[in-house]
């Protein structure tokens, strides 16, 4: 087995300044890329973990200039989880930072009605809306006031007064 270099293990090989501009870099323009790029109804799909996996690939080497340290790696971490948190405490001091970390919701429905522009906007067909509809448990899109696309993704749906009511919705048939 091969002996430790305890000695290199924890001295910093690249600046730790120069770390954090790096890091500070790529997390900034990978965050701002994804939020303008992508907004898609429900969870984190399988194209979109691909997608950040592949982006932390791309970046590892411009990011981390070549480090061999536990310290450099360290200093890394620690700056992405700075601007982590700097991101989500700024959002909530400043609404207009807000605005573009966690965008306004997006109608696809209103009064039972789809809204096709906004569904091509965020690239949701029909099916998957009908199936996030279901998901709710509403039959109909005509029984819907309201759903919209929350800046998180997920979609929120506001049913018709009528048809909210348990005497108004659809029999079932219970499950064995």
């Amino acid at each position: 087995m091969p002996e430790v270099a305890w000695d290199q293990l924890f001295r910093f090989t690249v600046s730790p300044f120069e770390l954090f501009i790096r890091g500070s870099i790529l997390y900034l323009s990978i965050f701002v890329l994804m939020r303008v790029l992508r907004r898609e109804p429900g969870a984190v799909g399988i194209a979109d973990l691909l997608m950040v996996v592949l982006i932390a690939d791309a970046a590892q080497n411009g990011m981390a200039g070549q480090y061999r340290s536990v310290a450099d790696g360290l200093v890394l971490v620690l700056t992405i989880v700075f601007w982590n948190y700097a991101i989500d405490w700024l959002s909530f001091h400043a609404p207009w930072i807000e605005r573009f970390t966690y965008p306004q919701p997006i109608p696809l429905i209103e009064n039972g009605m789809l809204i096709d522009s906004n569904m091509r906007k965020q690239l949701v067909t029909k099916a998957q809306l009908l199936s996030i509809l279901r998901q709710h448990g509403v039959c109909e899109p005509s029984s819907v006031t309201a759903a919209s696309i929350e800046g998180n993704g997920q979609v929120s749906v506001i049913q018709s007064e009528d048809d909210s009511k348990p005497e108004n919705r659809p029999p079932t048939r219970p499950v064995h």
